[in-house]
């Protein structure tokens, strides 16, 4: 049998960064250490019971344990045309502009393996949420990077990929609200990406997984707003963040009916959807009452505020993010020219705090680290005392980090 680096796909992925930090983590709290873990986006809030309940209620009903639809039940369908329409003022046809996912991650991965030839060409921007780049190389595609911020340097990316690359590109992601950065793009950048995609037959794949976790007073749009988008356009949502249910993996694909239907026929190969009780419950989420996800969001903010608060006066200034459960932190004093993995080990070890380190989203990503606010504002607050005694040991001792370079991680 061929060694597992002979296989070729994986021999595609590079090594999982966030896979050491895991490992270390989990054997200082098999040595007892208290590790305060801000790593991983794993929402800690519980699911709103009304959505709990009507899991509940469909589990007892009869035939409810059998296939589901791959596609998703027709009411989920439908509730999140409604949700598109209320939020976006952007109307879908439930039967043909919508499908069900399990989860964005899942999502963005099928539709990879939908539309994707080997050697095709996909911008994805650096630093990004893994799948957008790594979901196509794994489909036998080709990433050639973009900046993560929206802007002028983002459009001029596409121009200079357009006009250089061979083949031309197929596809272009955008990630806003961005994991890991908090980047939020507005209106009129997304009109400009539109007319160019329109204008060179490019797809546009939009993650939208954090539209309402926000901290602005305008909320973040859809690229979807944009008139003709939908010609070109897929946007991915999440339930995940927005009612607290990562775990029960359901998400959404919407836009453009042909790569909506290229979508829906990969997947009935692959799934039968998720478990109808929780597309039943999920259908509950987007149709009932939304003051939980306001809820959500206050709680996110105060936590934000609290981190930004607290690790600055510990002497680690961290820009408040404007969207997202994440901040993307720059390295703090004297470790600027350390790698962020090493830092991240460092951090762990001595403070008891775990961190993503900006390197596995993405070489631009070297130099941050991602902190995700899944710990309440006490832990939070300690966390901050604990990197407050961790930083004066090292300006006491004068000692200089020690720079290490990584390879860019797969998740």
């Amino acid at each position: 049998m061929p060694n597992r680096e002979e296989f070729y796909r994986i021999k595609r992925l590079p090594p999982y960064v966030f896979e050491q930090v895991n490992t270390l983590k989990a054997r200082a709290r098999a040595n007892g250490a208290d590790i305060i873990d801000l790593g991983m986006g794993n929402p800690d809030l519980p699911t709103p019971e009304h959505i709990n309940q009507k899991l509940i209620e469909t589990v007892g009903k009869p035939r409810t344990n059998r296939y589901s639809a791959s596609r998703g039940i027709k009411g989920l369908r439908r509730a999140q045309a409604a949700y598109y329409e209320r939020r976006f003022g952007v109307k879908l046809d439930p039967e043909t502009q919508v499908v069900a996912t399990l989860g964005s991650k899942e999502g963005f991965a099928n539709m990879a393996q939908a539309i994707t030839a080997p050697g095709d060409v996909i911008l994805a921007p650096n630093p990004t949420y893994p799948i957008h780049a790594f979901g196509f190389l794994i489909a036998g595609g080709t990433i050639r990077q973009v900046p993560a911020e929206p802007g002028e340097a983002f459009l001029r990316a596409l121009y200079r990929a357009v006009n250089h690359s061979v083949p031309k590109p197929l596809a272009v992601v955008l990630n806003y609200p961005s994991n890991p950065t908090a980047y939020v793009a507005d209106l009129d950048f997304y009109a400009e990406v539109i007319r160019f995609a329109r204008a060179h037959d490019l797809i546009v794949l939009s993650d939208l997984a954090y539209a309402e976790i926000y901290f602005t007073d305008e909320p973040p749009p859809s690229v979807l707003q944009v008139p003709g988008a939908m010609d070109v356009t897929v946007e991915f949502t999440s339930l995940s963040k927005t009612y607290s249910m990562p775990g029960w993996r359901i998400g959404f694909a919407v836009g453009n009916e042909r790569l909506i239907a290229a979508l829906a026929r990969v997947k009935s190969y692959l799934d039968y959807g998720a478990f109808t009780p929780i597309q039943v419950a999920a259908t509950a989420a987007l149709n009932g009452p939304q003051d939980c996800v306001e809820e959500t969001r206050r709680i996110y903010r105060r936590r934000r505020d609290v981190l930004v608060e607290s690790f600055g006066r510990a002497g680690w200034e961290i820009p408040p993010p404007p969207a997202t459960m994440f901040a993307w932190a720059p390295l703090p004093e004297p470790f600027k020219d350390m790698g962020s993995l090493a830092f991240a080990k460092l951090l762990l070890e001595e403070a008891e705090v775990a961190v993503s380190p900006g390197v596995g989203f993405g070489e631009d990503g070297e130099g941050y680290v991602r902190i995700a606010l899944v710990e309440n504002e006490q832990r939070i607050r300690q966390a901050a005392r604990n990197i407050r005694r961790f930083l004066d040991r090292y300006r006491k001792d004068g000692h200089k980090a020690r720079q290490e370079t990584t390879p860019q991680a797969a998740g």
